[in-house]
């Protein structure tokens, strides 16, 4: 993965138009480092989602989605409409699907994982303190908390690959983001 126990600030984010001009993001990781929309293997972005639209469309890629702050509902083509929230699992569908979000509470800020299909895969699950096994993970804080021994302040990361072994989420809550390439 190339991040090996690296923190990854909130603070240090630089917003990015969105692909279709609608919106900005701010980018949490990607592989390899410094890839554009169309060639990372792997990507890890924050959206504000100020109003209602269509979201930007990726050929070849799938997507995780999980709600930080807000309300949205996920009308994807081909797929069942969904709401979902801070306390919702997270919403996995085709990125090159046409896709469009209606703000129900908002702002609505997100947690975006993108993996290019077939050569890599994303699994993305909430966790309330406990062990992070040995693997390519990035622990997305929901609030302030405690990684392996280092305070994370709201939206911060940590990155930890196969060699940083097991860690443990010591205090408050994360999305934990593990990734298969």
């Amino acid at each position: 993965m190339g991040l090996s126990m690296q923190i990854l600030r909130a603070a240090d984010r630089v917003p990015v138009p969105w692909k279709n001009g609608g919106g900005v993001t701010r980018d949490v990781a990607a592989f390899p480092e410094g890839a554009g929309f169309d060639g990372f293997l792997w990507r890890i972005s924050m959206a504000e989602v100020r109003a209602d639209g269509p979201f930007s469309v990726f050929p070849g890629v799938d997507r995780v989605l999980a709600v930080l702050d807000g309300r949205l509902r996920l009308e994807v083509a081909g797929l069942a409409p969904v709401e979902i929230g801070p306390d919702s699992p997270p919403a996995i569908f085709p990125g090159d699907a046409p896709t469009h979000g209606a703000v129900l509470a908002g702002p609505v800020l997100d947690l975006n994982v993108m993996t290019r299909r077939g050569r890599a895969r994303a699994h993305v699950r909430r966790l309330d303190g406990g062990a992070v096994p040995a693997g390519d993970h990035l622990l997305v804080a929901l609030e302030p908390a405690r990684a392996a021994g280092i305070p994370l302040e709201r939206h911060d990361a940590l990155a930890l690959e196969p060699a940083d072994g097991p860690a443990t989420l010591e205090s408050g809550r994360a999305w934990l983001v593990s990734l298969e390439t």
